[in-house]
Parts: structure tokens; sequence; C-alpha cells
């Protein structure tokens, strides 16, 4: 049996359960793991996959401690003395797509496994489940859609809040800057006159400051418990300028138009090679 850990944010619950989608369509027995990193002392992040209304088999305690050796039993601790922890663990090697993920027979897979090279074979099932069916929108929302199908719209996603933190300004900043922003807004203009910019940001606030005017809308109301709904009204725009961020990419992605134009920062994050997670669809500024 494999098991995935289910952990991090919607965008990252998204991937892990894509490629939970790709071990069973291989014919594999496979169970998420979707209470190790959730729970009551979690306040920051819950399991999201709900308003996909997606099913999955669910990994049980007894088999989670089996896959990890992690039974605190005292004949268990006893022999993990005698003979050492057999812990069948397996974290992705890093940021790229890892084949050694999918030839994995005995193991509990560890990671946000961010490349579309993992499910590009099943991508319509993938999109089949990753439909909105447990969304209610807002009446703000609502308005947010009318305006975004009648126009053509581009997501921006602009992403503070976390990535402003300290400890997390070594991984993701100095990417997505001002300046790249201003290139790919200028980029999208220059192909599209008649381009309406719809931003999307867990800091409405510092983004109007910086881009309101004609032709910009700042997405307001559904702060960081609706991002769902921003991820549904994301994914209905016609052209995308990503952050480095799962949750722009699954917004990008699930937009199936063949003609979108979808632009990424040229780095991922600052500390590792991500070069798998853009797609053919990409432009990088």
């Amino acid at each position: 049996m494999v098991a995935v850990q289910l952990s991090g944010g919607l965008g990252n619950q998204m991937f892990e359960y894509a490629l939970y989608l790709k071990l069973k369509s291989m014919g594999k027995k496979v169970k998420i793991d979707d209470f190790t990193c959730y729970g009551p002392s979690e306040r920051q992040r819950s399991n999201q996959l709900g308003v996909f209304g997606v099913s999955y088999d669910r990994l049980s305690q007894r088999e989670y401690e089996a896959l990890t050796d992690s039974c605190m039993l005292p004949w268990h601790r006893a022999r993990r003395l005698l003979f050492g922890r057999k812990d069948r663990s397996y974290r992705e090697a890093d940021c790229n797509f890892d084949p050694e993920l999918l030839r994995r027979e005995q193991a509990l897979l560890l990671g946000y496994f961010q490349t579309e090279k993992y499910f590009a074979d099943i991508r319509e099932q993938v999109r089949e489940a990753f439909t909105f069916r447990n969304l209610t929108l807002s009446g703000t929302s609502g308005e947010y859609l009318r305006q975004i199908e009648s126009c053509r719209a581009v997501s921006v996603h602009v992403r503070r809040g976390d990535y402003l933190k300290l400890e997390n300004q070594k991984i993701f900043g100095g990417i997505c800057d001002e300046t790249y922003y201003e290139r790919a807004l200028q980029f999208v203009r220059s192909k599209y006159e008649d381009a309406v910019f719809f931003f999307f940001s867990n800091d409405p606030e510092w983004v109007k400051a910086r881009y309101g005017g004609p032709g910009c809308v700042v997405a307001e109301g559904n702060g960081e418990d609706g991002g769902c709904r921003d991820l549904f009204l994301m994914s209905r725009c016609r052209h995308h300028i990503l952050a480095n961020s799962s949750f722009s990419w699954w917004g990008a992605w699930l937009d199936s138009r063949l003609d979108k134009t979808v632009i990424a920062p040229k780095r991922w994050f600052n500390d590792r090679d991500c070069r798998d997670i853009y797609t053919e669809q990409m432009t990088v500024l």
C-alpha cells in the first residue's frame, strides 16, 4: 500500500490529490493521510478539498503507524531499540519530477509534488475531480464573476501575508516584486489592449494603493477563509499572471482554454531549482 500525505494549503493539497489519482490510475492500492498535518493544534491550515466534493480512501492510524514504524506499544518500542526503526516514509527528492515516487510499493509519500508531469496523462480526470461542486458564491463574488465573464479578464495573483515573514523571505522574497508585475502587465497589455486585470491578494489594501485605477479590479471580500472562491474566479479568467504560488498555478491550470496567456516568474523559490513546475503554456518573465 502507498499513502500520500495531505499537507499545506489548498494549492498544495490539489497537487497531492492529483498524485493520488495518478497512482490509482496505475492500479496501485493508495490511501490519503489526511490527519497528521491537520487537527486541533493546526490553526493555519485545514483540509479544503471538500469544496470539490472529491472522495478518497483514508489512511487509518494503524496503517500510518505500520508505514512509519511509529507504534508506541511497549514491544514495538523495544524492537526499535534492538533492531532500529523501519520507517517507510519517502520524501520527494526536490521540487522537480521524481519518478521514484511512482515506483514505491510500500511508502508514505511526503512532499508537495508541484509539477504537471505526475498527472499529464490523466489531466482530464484531474480537471473533472477539481470541479467546484460545493462552492457557494457571495453576492460580491457573484458580481466579480459577472464582470469576469463580460470582458477579457486577466487574473493577477499577488501573494503577501506569510511570504513577508522573515523566515520566508529567504525562500520566497524578491521574486514577484513590483518590477515583475510591471513587466507582466505591460506584456499582457501589448497583446490585448482591452485587457481588464482582476487582482487577487491576501493584502488587497496594498494592491489597491499600487494598482488601482482604470482597467484594474481588486477582488475583495473573500479573505483567507474564502480562498476557494478566489481560486474559482481566477480559473474563469481568460489569461493569468501568476505569483510564485501553487494557488495561482492552479488558478491558471483549471482554465482549460488553449489560447490563454499565462505569465510566470523566472524563479519559483530562491533556495532550489523548480524547473518542472513550469508548463508549456507559460511565458516566463
